[in-house]
């Protein structure tokens, strides 16, 4: 296996150490030390993959996480496949798989490039917008079409084999960058016993020193950044982090790592490794060290494969040993350009020209050029880009800059590579991610970050701080700062000694004009990664979209995985020279987390599975299982279903259980109701503001229905709670919203009425509750309870305390199904006991266990909400025809008062609940139809409302069902229909949705 583009010698690889991998199955061979991308140079890999609009094939265009191009599939089954990683970020390893995330059927032939080359006019921003519009019958057709050509990667089909971590720390100064200014101020924060974490998102510190020409105190710059870094693995409060992206800025200091801890070793991590890692970081003061991303030029036809960045062509010479090319022309508008033209001469490759946008340079290295012999041409830049699949020369033509115009025919030399330098823009992502302005700075052409509202300091090159000497100095000065204003004594130190060298000012390209207009030259790439082009920009601010966010949106510019980290500054200035307006008026767009992509499996951390949703049991599970339940989930607990017997299905089960409740009695497991124990003198007051209803007044023993809103007024929870105490009381929940609830009190508590002396208690999995329902449940449990269940003694809506098969329980006689009731309250660790000895004693009454799906039917034949189902976070408790559980003359509004006063809550055509009774009384409707008054009417048809629950009632010998319509309190005896997807349709009339015992006679006996 040859790497033909492998220089005989140098880079910091291990040549000794040859690692064999795939890119779209065939088979490659690099050296330990590469990243994927550099050992793809090294092959001679050109087409690396297709772009994501017009299909054109892209090669590698950068270094490190700004390349736009080189995003692939990593992994060799389907669950290890990863993807979108770049491979200019992974590091080589034997056996790694790689492949291209498109191209058909190959990267190298893509069927979809016609579509790029035939229709790339015809595919200009907004597009999709104008063009699928009509007609609408087709747009399933479009869309099926659409999400095949879009997205980069695809997601594993399979279990993740890794695991990830999460770390949580806290550090006096967090240096973001480990690069000349990072490394310094690392030193200077360490040396005064900081303790100090260095993350840095390369495999090697160091950054630019790794591949710099300039030396320090006469050697190379990386003797001196592995002096350094030595020093700092030495110092015991240092923590180092490579292979970690700083990728999250957060409030007070708070900042999120995604650090990379084995994928560099094997596409599945060592056992018991993890493979990920997010450390989430708490740091007194913070050291910004980020760097710059060189901006490559924008001309045309620069995004055809061996069009590179001048800077990312010197990193692969130095510092793996790569030249991507023979026969290079570089395209540069400043001095530190010309670095590359050195580098590959001393690679032994051939310089072609230099294209020179100033008029006059003479910089040191400039100089260095012209006296090797390189010929530069000054006033000039490369305007096009030949060939398709690989450069095969470079139109070079003079340029006027002020009028952005060619000013000469040019000539086309052949080359095999175009480098091309802008500028270098100061990476400000982390410092505008909490909202702060980048700040435009002509002296530089760049923006820099503004002003910072946390406490942080800029050190660098993302401060504007380019030579290296200024660089190491800034870091050294921030690092001492930050260290001091942690509370420590700042140390000094002697920086290296750098050379000195002429350099002169950079000029402002951020389009290189073409003789033809912008709109009938050849495709000027700004975002390679989304396909926008300078024509498409322009046509954005003719078109109206003249703010920064607008155009952002509408051409897709700054979008993707690499948030325009190389193609924002050129857009923005194509976009404000077009408006006529400064880069400085245009500004930037906002900035959010995260910085480089990081993984679902980081994110998640050890929070899958079970860790992420345990599943619960209550203290009857076993006894569930004996009898053959069917479980669903609710809140994470497995709640019986239903309990079939032979034969039965879900129908004819539930129809079972219901007549069984109705007849004689049932029994319930309701262990999984939240629980909240309430206490403290302002207990009462507390309940009196977030529930509807009044609470002052309610009596120790007796039990209260209420209604909880959020602060828009529309129902959020409901439940009993009991007064066990003058202090004291229970409240129940529903299961699902036990947490939420939970939270919600303890947050009004803290931040709204923290003057309360009220606390909150989950007891949920304390207590197992039983419930007993039916005409005969009192019977049954005054045999095995030594409580006067007298109706008169214990009337409904109270509690009482007692022994329950010889255990102490608190007995509610309260009701969801309408039926004469009892929950049963003991300790968990008793109730399996005690449901053992009540269902023995039930026999003689036939006691039935039954599940979640008959407690539905029972109480939605009384009319029974249920929070989540009959409610969807739109209606008030007057829309629920509850009005009675509000207590409107209450003397402190309740939190959601003012919102259900609002206009628009006191309209009468409101969605009501209501109840609807098929005119066939065979048909159940389906939960979630959709209603409308005129079943003729044409498509699209107007919805009133919608069905929330419904079932077949063996009670009442037919179908019936909970829904809200518009206004329907007000039109009992009205008829509506339920269109359904097969075209048939439903009628059924509205009626109260009180369908069983209308009087509560039952519950009340």
């Amino acid at each position: 296996m040859s790497q033909v583009n492998r220089l005989p010698k140098g880079g910091r690889v291990d040549r000794s150490q040859p690692l064999t991998f795939t890119f779209n199955g065939q088979n490659y061979q690099g050296y330990a030390g590469d990243t994927l991308a550099a050992a793809l140079l090294a092959n001679g890999v050109d087409i690396i993959g297709r772009s994501f609009k017009y299909s054109r094939p892209r090669g590698i265009v950068a270094a490190g996480a700004e390349e736009p191009n080189a995003v692939l599939q990593i992994g060799s089954s389907e669950s290890t496949q990863v993807p979108n990683v770049r491979a200019t970020q992974q590091a080589l390893y034997a056996g790694l798989a790689a492949a291209s995330t498109n191209g058909w059927p190959s990267v190298d032939n893509d069927l979809m490039g016609i579509l790029g080359k035939v229709g790339g006019g015809m595919m200009p921003p907004g597009f999709y917008y104008k063009t699928f519009m009509y007609p609408q019958n087709l747009w399933l057709t479009y869309e099926k079409y659409i999400r095949k050509a879009a997205g980069l990667g695809r997601a594993p089909t399979e279990v993740d084999p890794d695991i990830y971590d999460h770390l949580n720390q806290h550090c006096d100064v967090l240096v973001v960058g480990a690069g000349p200014a990072g490394l310094a101020a690392a030193l200077a924060a360490g040396r005064s016993g900081a303790r100090v974490i260095l993350a840095d998102e390369q495999e090697e510190f160091g950054g630019s020193l790794l591949d710099t020409r300039e030396t320090l105190d006469g050697k190379p710059a990386a003797e001196w950044a592995a002096r350094a870094i030595a020093e700092l693995q030495s110092m015991a409060e240092v923590t180092l982090l490579p292979r970690a992206t700083v990728n999250g800025y957060h409030d007070h200091n708070f900042l999120t790592i995604h650090q990379r801890l084995t994928d560099h070793l094997g596409e599945v991590a060592p056992r018991g490794q993890a493979r990920h890692r997010v450390h989430r970081v708490r740091a007194k003061r913070v050291v910004l060290a980020a760097g710059a991303h060189e901006r490559p030029l924008v001309y045309s036809n620069n995004d055809v494969p061996g069009n590179m960045l001048a800077g990312a062509v010197s990193t692969y010479v130095n510092r793996y040993g790569v030249a991507p090319g023979r026969q290079l022309v570089l395209s540069t508008s400043n001095d530190y350009a010309y670095r590359v033209v050195l580098d590959w001469l001393d690679a032994g490759q051939q310089v072609v020209a230099v294209a020179d946008a100033r008029s006059n340079p003479r910089g040191a290295w400039v100089e260095e050029a012209r006296a090797r012999g390189v010929r530069i041409l000054t006033g000039s830049a490369v305007v096009e880009a030949r060939g398709s699949k690989r450069v095969t020369g470079a139109r070079i033509c003079a340029i006027d800059l002020k009028n952005h115009k060619v000013t000469s025919p040019g000539e086309v030399v052949d080359c095999d590579l175009i480098v091309s330098s802008g500028g270098y823009s100061p990476v400000v992502h982390l410092a505008s991610h909490l909202g702060g302005k980048p700040t435009w700075r002509e002296d530089i052409l760049a923006f820099v970050p503004g002003e910072g509202f946390q406490k942080r300091i800029c050190a660098g090159a993302v401060n504007g701080v380019f030579g290296l000497g200024d660089a190491l100095a800034d870091g050294f000065e921030a690092g001492a700062k930050a260290a001091a204003e942690a509370g420590y004594k700042a140390v000094e130190g002697n920086l290296p000694k750098t050379q000195k060298r002429n350099e002169e000012a950079a000029v402002a390209l951020f389009q290189v004009p073409h003789d033809k207009s912008t709109s009938r030259a050849p495709k000027q790439f700004v975002d390679l990664q989304n396909d926008v082009t300078s024509a498409g920009i322009e046509l954005a601010t003719r078109e109206g979209f003249e703010s920064v966010e607008h155009v952002k949106r509408y051409t897709a510019l700054g979008f993707g995985t690499d948030q325009g980290k190389l193609g924002n500054i050129n857009g923005l200035a194509i976009a404000a020279r077009s408006m006529g307006i400064s880069i400085a008026q245009m500004g930037t767009t906002m900035f959010r987390p995260n910085y480089t992509p990081v993984t679902f499996g980081a994110v998640a951390g050890r929070h899958c599975g079970a860790l992420f949703e345990p599943k619960r049991y209550t203290a009857m599970h076993r006894w569930h299982l004996e009898q053959g339940a069917e479980f669903e989930d609710v809140g994470q607990w497995k709640r019986p279903w239903y309990f079939p017997k032979r034969g039965e299905d879900l129908h004819a089960a539930v129809a079972r259980e219901c007549k069984a409740v109705r007849d004689s009695v049932g029994i319930l497991d309701a262990s999984t109701l939240g629980k909240i124990d309430i206490q403290g003198p302002d207990a009462r007051e507390f309940l009196n503001r977030v529930y509807t209803n009044a609470w002052t007044k309610l009596d120790v023993g007796k039990a209260r229905y209420g209604l909880m809103c959020k602060e828009d007024g529309m129902v959020f929870d409901d439940g009993v709670t009991a007064c066990i105490g003058d202090n004291h009381f229970v409240m129940t929940t529903t299961t699902g919203g036990a947490a939420r609830v939970m939270e919600w009190l303890e947050i009004y508590h803290q931040t709204e009425w923290p003057e309360l002396k009220v606390y909150f208690t989950s007891v949920t999995d304390h207590w197992a509750t039983m419930t007993l329902s039916g005409p005969n449940s009192r019977k049954l449990l005054a045999e095995v309870t030594d409580i006067d269940l007298d109706k008169d003694a214990f009337p409904f809506m109270s509690w009482k305390e007692g022994l329950v098969g010889g255990v102490p329980a608190r007995v509610f006689r309260i009701s969801f199904t309408g039926e004469l009731s009892y929950e049963v309250n003991v300790q968990a660790d008793y109730a399996l006991g005690v449901w053992e000895k009540v269902v023995e004693a039930g026999k003689k009454y036939n006691l039935t266990p039954y599940g979640t799906e008959t407690m539905h039917v029972l109480r939605a034949e009384k009319g029974f909400i249920i929070v989540g189902q009959d409610t969807d976070g739109s209606v008030t408790p007057d829309d629920l025809n509850m009005g009675w559980a509000v207590g409107r003359n209450k003397a402190f509004s309740f939190i959601g008062w003012r919102g259900m006063n609002r206009e628009d809550c006191l309209r009468d055509d409101r969605k009501q609940l209501v109840g609807l009774k098929p005119i066939d009384p065979n048909l159940v409707l389906p939960e979630g139809a959709q209603l409308v008054f005129d079943p003729k009417q044409s498509i699209p048809m107007k919805m009133v409302g919608h069905v929330t629950s419904s079932y077949m009632s063996a009670s009442m010998g037919y179908s019936f069902a909970l829904a809200v319509v518009k206004g329907g309190l007000k039109r009992i005896g009205e008829r509506v229909f339920a269109p359904l997807a097969d075209g048939s349709v439903i009628e059924a009339e509205i009626c109260s949705s009180v369908f069983y015992d209308p009087k509560g006679d039952r519950q009340n006996v």
